[in-house]
C-alpha cells in the first residue's frame, strides 16, 4: 500500500508475471505462427526481433512510466501527469477512449477467441477430434461457430471467469490467477515443444523459423513484423499503463521491460516450435491462417501418438494465454470507474465486464444468426463487417496504433523529460534516456503511423505511396 492508499504488487516477481501474461496471450501462439508462415518465416523473425527493440519496447516503457508516475486508472495517470507537466487535462480523454471504450470492445470480440480454446479444449479431452480428417475439422470449427447457443455458453464461461477474477481485486484476484496460470503455461510450453521435436520435423520448423530468406523480405513483410511487434507485446490500449500503476518505485522499468519483451518473443519462438514440427510432418500448410490452430492442428493432434493427451494440453496452454490477457484488458476501464466513482470493485468490474459482455454477444452472433447484418456496411472501410469482424478492426487496426501514437507523443514531447528520466534511470544513464527519447519520439510515431495506414487501408503502404505518385500531376 502507498502512501496515497493505493495497492502495489505484492512483488516485482509476481508484477512481472502480471505484465509478462499480459503481453503474452493468443497474439503470441495463435497469430505469431501463422503470421510467421504468411511472410516466409525466418526472414519476418529476424525483423520481429528488432522491431521488438526498436517499437514495443520503447512505447511499452512509456505506459509503464505513466502509469506509476500517476498511480492511478489511465485517465486519472495521463491527467496527473499532464497537469504535472503543465499540460492540459484534455489529455485524460486518451485514457478514456483507450482505456474505457478501446479495452472494453478489445474484451468483447477477444472473449469470444477465448470460447473457442476452452471448447476446443473440452472436445480434445472427450476424444472427439480423435482420428478426425481435415475436412472433419473443418467441420468442427464450423459447427461451433453455427450454433448460437454452444458459442454463447462458452463465451459466457470465458467472459464469465475473467470478471470473477477481475472482481476479487489485484492480491486475491490478479495476483493469485497469474501466480498459477503464468507458472502452468510455460511448464505446458516447454512440454509441447520437447513433444513436437519427439513425434514432428523439429529439423524442418528450425529451419523455417530461423533461416532467413531474404528474397522473401519486401515492405509487406517488414511492416507485418512491425505491427505483430507492437500487437504483441499488447501496448496502445493502456493495459500495461493500468498495470504499471501498481509497481513500487524500486522497480527498475527499463529492465522490468526488457524481461517483458523478451520472455513475450520467447513464448512466441517456442509456440511456432511447438505447432511447426507436427504442421510440417504432416505436409500441411504453415501459413493457414487462423484456421492453423483450430483446424489445421486438431486433425494433426488426432492422428499422431498422444494426440489426446497432447492435444488438450495445448489448448488448456491457449486458454490460459488468452486469460491472463483478458483479464488485463478488463483491469483498464475496472480501475478508470473505480478513480472516477464510489463503485465497489466487484460492483466496477461487473459493470465494465457486463458491457462487455453484452457487446461479446453481439460479436458471438457474427457467426450465426447475425451473420449477414453488417452495422457499418455503408461505409466503405467498413464494407462487409461483422459486429465481430468491426470490433476486432476498430480495436486492432485503428484505436491500438492510433494509441501508441498518442502514447508516444505524451511520453515523448509533453510529459516533461526529467520525469522520465526520473522514473526510468532514476536520473542517471543520460545516453539511455535520450536515446529512448529518439525511439518514442521520432522512430515509434513514425514507424505506428506507417503501420496505422496500411492496417486501416488494407493496402501496402508503398501500393499506397506510388498511386498517389502515379495521380500527381
Amino acid at each position: 500500500m502507498t502512501t496515497t492508499g493505493r495497492l502495489q504488487w505484492s512483488s516485482r516477481f509476481v508484477f512481472l508475471m502480471a505484465a509478462v501474461g499480459c503481453a503474452v496471450g493468443l497474439g503470441n501462439i495463435w497469430r505469431f505462427p501463422y503470421t510467421a508462415g504468411v511472410n516466409g518465416g525466418g526472414a519476418f523473425v529476424l525483423v520481429y526481433l528488432g522491431a521488438v527493440a526498436l517499437l514495443a519496447l520503447p512505447v511499452l516503457m512509456a505506459e509503464l512510466l505513466i502509469g506509476r508516475r500517476g498511480a492511478a486508472g489511465p485517465p486519472a495517470a495521463i491527467a496527473a501527469v499532464a497537469q504535472e507537466s503543465g499540460r492540459s487535462l484534455h489529455w485524460r480523454w486518451m485514457g478514456v477512449v483507450l482505456g474505457g471504450v478501446g479495452s472494453v470492445l478489445a474484451l468483447s470480440f477477444y472473449s469470444v477467441v477465448g470460447a473457442w480454446t476452452i471448447a476446443y479444449a473440452f472436445k480434445m479431452a472427450a476424444g472427439q477430434l480423435q482420428q478426425i480428417t481435415a475436412d472433419g475439422a473443418k467441420v468442427v470449427f464450423d459447427d461451433l461457430n453455427a450454433s448460437p447457443e454452444m458459442l454463447l455458453a462458452w463465451f459466457a464461461v470465458f467472459i464469465g471467469i475473467t470478471i470473477f477474477i477481475s472482481s476479487r481485486g489485484l492480491r486475491a484476484g490478479i495476483e493469485r490467477a497469474v501466480k498459477f496460470m503464468m507458472p502452468a503455461l510455460f511448464v505446458m510450453l516447454i512440454i509441447m515443444v520437447i513433444y513436437a521435436a519427439v513425434v514432428g520435423d523439429m529439423r524442418r520448423a528450425l529451419s523455417f523459423l530461423f533461416t532467413p530468406d531474404f528474397s522473401k523480405l519486401n515492405a509487406t513483410v517488414v511492416m507485418s513484423a512491425f505491427g505483430q511487434a507492437f500487437f504483441s507485446v499488447s501496448v496502445g490500449i493502456t493495459n500495461m499503463m493500468a498495470y504499471g500503476a501498481y509497481i513500487r518505485r524500486d522497480t527498475n522499468l527499463p529492465q522490468a521491460s526488457l524481461i517483458i519483451v523478451g520472455v513475450d518473443t520467447l513464448v512466441a519462438l517456442m509456440a511456432g516450435l511447438a505447432i511447426f514440427p507436427i504442421v510440417f510432418m504432416y505436409g500441411l500448410d504453415p501459413a493457414g491462417g487462423p484456421g492453423l490452430v483450430f483446424m489445421t492442428l486438431p486433425f494433426a493432434f488426432g492422428q499422431i501418438p498422444g494426440g489426446l493427451i497432447f492435444g488438450t494440453l495445448f489448448f488448456v496452454l491457449l486458454f490460459f494465454a488468452a486469460l491472463t490477457s483478458s483479464i488485463s484488458m478488463l483491469e483498464a476501464p475496472v480501475s478508470w470507474l473505480r478513480d472516477a466513482t464510489s463503485l465497489s470493485r466487484r460492483a466496477a468490474a461487473a459493470l465494465m465486464g457486463g458491457v462487455s459482455f453484452f457487446l461479446g454477444i453481439l460479436a458471438a452472433l457474427s457467426f450465426n444468426v447475425l451473420s449477414d447484418i453488417h452495422p457499418l456496411g455503408s461505409m466503405r472501410i467498413f464494407a462487409g463487417k461483422t459486429f465481430f469482424d468491426l470490433f476486432d478492426y476498430l480495436v486492432t487496426n485503428i484505436m491500438m496504433p492510433l494509441g501508441g501514437i498518442l502514447i508516444a507523443v505524451f511520453a515523448g514531447w509533453l510529459m516533461k523529460s526529467t520525469f522520465s528520466h526520473d522514473e526510468l534511470f532514476a536520473g542517471r544513464n543520460a545516453i539511455l534516456h535520450r536515446l529512448w527519447l529518439v525511439l518514442v519520439r521520432f522512430l515509434a510515431p513514425v514507424i505506428l503511423g506507417l503501420v496505422f495506414i496500411e492496417m486501416a487501408s488494407g493496402k501496402s503502404i508503398f501500393d499506397l505511396f506510388a498511386a498517389i505518385a502515379g495521380n500527381s500531376p
